[in-house]
């Protein structure tokens, strides 16, 4: 029970004086004092054992927790929050167990470890789970690519240019670019076919550099074909299609661009390089199980050509050059309209004969 008090020390000291006079009864007492008489006699004990200084408040923690994590471990918790303040308790448990830490407490056990140190936010990137997945069955069938939106540096404006694998997750590119010409992607992305290999197709959405919206092919879809790199786009106004690859731009803000400072585009590189690392090696990624992406992804075995090979078809095509205006000199009749391995369009001269005969590109959606 608890003492009637302001001060409990102060009550107890009282509490003793008046039971050593011995003109009350300890019983008498306790009911005054409000306390029990266990409590009562607990107190005159410990009075006589160690004096009024024994009276003061004691803790009620147990001696030994024999369940609680060591400090060691909540060191090494604590460390590597404090490192990575954005990952949760399941991938802090994960990667400790990575590097190897001795007894890694259960990913509940490192949440109360945060939750203890005040460490523990209030929800974050990661606080809701993705309900439904899709994923190509192997690295490098699909790069999803895409500019994160620009922001200031001191010097301009960075472009972030990220190109991530659909399988593993595996960031192959992040680059910090001045603008968003076809020129500089194509530039970025040849370092990255080098460094990779060629994958079997690149998502993007419809907007340029990656398509012009009238229904052509541009500039950039061609080289990709002539590397025989399958073009697709995302559904207009749908950036879900692309959902990795804006997931992973909603991480990098959170994780590294908010509230930070950069001098250039040098500077801004710098830091993505370091963190792409991290983020590819170190951080265990929620929907591979807490693996990292690097244990997943394997380089393509398609080598980049340094010279680009030049479009062969069968005998029996018919191949004709297609004019900038589209014109196409052939006779009527249904006609399937081929770039290398690439469908592109279905002519129809027959209904069409008096007209003048154009390519009417098939739209590539996923």
């Amino acid at each position: 029970m608890p003492w009637k008090c302001q001060s409990v020390m102060d009550n107890r000291i009282e509490f003793v004086r008046l039971a050593l006079t011995g003109d009350v009864s300890v019983s008498e007492l306790c009911r005054r004092f409000g306390v029990s008489r266990q409590t009562g006699h607990a107190c005159l004990r410990r009075y006589h054992e160690d004096g009024f200084g024994a009276l003061a408040p004691r803790s009620s923690r147990p001696h030994s927790s024999p369940r609680r994590s060591s400090d060691t471990a909540e060191d090494a918790v604590v460390q590597l929050r404090t490192a990575h303040p954005a990952w949760g308790g399941r991938k802090l448990a994960r990667r400790l167990r990575d590097l190897g830490t001795a007894a890694v407490p259960a990913p509940s056990t490192v949440t109360a470890i945060l939750r203890r140190h005040d460490l523990l936010g209030k929800g974050g990137p990661e606080a809701a789970p993705a309900t439904g997945r899709f994923e190509r069955a192997a690295p490098n069938a699909l790069w999803q690519m895409d500019f994160k939106g620009h922001f200031a540096t001191d010097s301009g404006r960075c472009h972030p240019l990220t190109v991530l694998d659909d399988h593993c997750r595996y960031a192959l590119g992040l680059r910090a670019c001045g603008d968003q010409t076809a020129v500089t992607v194509r530039s970025h992305l040849t370092d990255l076919f080098r460094h990779y290999g060629l994958p079997w197709a690149m998502l993007a959405d419809n907007g340029s550099p990656w398509g012009d919206g009238t229904g052509t092919h541009s500039a950039l879809e061609v080289w990709l074909m002539r590397l025989g790199v399958k073009m697709l786009h995302g559904r207009p106004y749908h950036p879900q299609t692309q959902g990795k690859d804006e997931r992973f731009h909603r991480t990098l803000n959170v994780q590294l661009l908010q509230a930070r400072r950069f001098a250039d585009l040098a500077d801004c590189q710098s830091r993505f390089e370091t963190w792409r690392r991290i983020y590819n090696e170190q951080r265990p990624h929620e929907a591979l199980n807490l693996d990292t992406p690097a244990s997943r992804y394997r380089p393509s075995p398609v080598t980049f050509p340094e010279t680009l090979p030049e479009p062969q078809y069968d005998a029996a095509d018919q191949v004709r050059r297609v004019r900038p205006d589209g014109y196409i000199p052939q006779t009527d009749g249904l006609w399937s309209v081929h770039f290398m391995r690439f469908h592109i369009a279905n002519l129809d001269l027959i209904t069409k004969a008096k007209s003048k005969p154009t390519v009417s590109q098939v739209s590539e959606h996923v």
